[in-house]
């Protein structure tokens, strides 16, 4: 068993609740896969806000109703929206034009994050390790695309490029199942992305206003931490923080800081890695809007250092309504 670290080596986090009560519209749903989800965690971070004594609206948005953004009297937005349409820039680009403050990354953040190959892309520029990709498109012919997938030889990982939740992903032994895998992709997305398998435990790091949580550790029985393993099993377990000894959690620590800054993300998000038994921290993606109930990731990784998850909704919208200067 690692060396876990005690409290006061991890990152403080300042814990005070409610400095200013605001009027808090949380957009949640969405049109994406990841709608039920998305209602979860808005209803979550409502229920936390009205605790603290913030005034709280909840709007269901769809790009075709974006109504809740003209609503007269807020003094924040909290995005509380997963995948596509709230997930990729374009409720934040809303939300700028409105001219209303919310809480999160910028629209340009939002995008490269929910963008697969150019995350990775970021990801190296920031010497960052992660696993060696593909990007396969119905617009290649045979050829190319064969060579191409020579590259990345089974076991290999077929995912989309901007899905989020670990939906539609597929470990392929074998190129049989890597070519169904990858025609389904192709047929329903036009393009997908085929990586390199890393073996290795999975961890998550949490950051909240430009510093790094603990690590977390995910344990699932699982081939990998699915969306069947983050929202359907009950067996999954986590280990918050991660035992691990002291120079590896601060490594995984600062790859994620890295990994956040490197797409310009603000107030927070979620890091997830793959340790490989060299110690290798494998950067997989951030996730810029991460799961938002009291048992999710981030909050349990906050929850580690004292920061309940009433308190963890109200720094974050404080947070935002600060940056508004308002």
């Amino acid at each position: 068993m690692g060396v876990q670290p005690r409290p006061e080596s991890l990152v403080p986090v300042s814990s005070a609740v409610a400095a200013e009560l605001l009027d808090v519209t949380v957009l949640m749903g969405g049109p994406s896969n990841e709608r039920e989800v998305s209602l979860e965690s808005g209803q979550a971070v409502a229920e936390a806000l009205r605790k603290c004594g913030h005034r709280v609206t909840t709007a269901d948005i769809s790009p075709d109703d974006t109504s809740a953004l003209q609503r007269k009297g807020a003094d924040v937005v909290f995005i509380a929206l997963h995948g596509a349409f709230g997930e990729d820039g374009q409720v934040q680009k809303l939300c700028e034009q409105e001219g209303v403050a919310y809480v999160g990354s910028v629209p340009r953040s939002s995008h490269l994050a929910m963008d697969k190959e150019a995350s990775k892309h970021a990801f190296r520029r920031a010497g960052l390790a992660t696993a060696d990709w593909v990007v396969i498109e119905t617009s290649q012919d045979e050829r190319t695309r064969r060579a191409m997938l020579a590259e990345i030889p089974p076991p290999c990982v077929v995912k989309p490029i901007d899905g989020g939740s670990s939906v539609d992903i597929t470990i392929a032994e074998d190129t049989a199942t890597r070519d169904k895998a990858l025609a389904k992709l192709l047929a329903d997305y036009g393009r997908a992305m085929v990586e390199a398998f890393v073996t290795g435990r999975e961890m998550t790091v949490g950051i909240l206003a430009d510093k790094a949580l603990p690590v977390v550790e995910i344990l699932t029985k699982r081939e990998f931490y699915d969306y069947k393993a983050k929202y359907l099993d009950e067996d999954t377990r986590y280990i918050a923080p991660a035992e691990l000894p002291a120079v590896t959690f601060q490594h995984l620590q600062a790859a994620a800081l890295a990994a956040h800054r490197s797409l310009g993300c603000r107030d927070f998000s979620r890091v997830d890695f793959i340790l490989a038994d060299d110690r290798t921290a494998y950067v997989l993606e951030v996730n810029t809007i991460p799961g938002f109930t009291s048992h999710s990731l981030l909050p349990k990784a906050a929850d580690a250092v004292g920061i309940s998850f009433q308190n963890l909704c109200d720094r974050l919208v404080q947070l935002a309504m600060t940056r508004s200067g308002r």
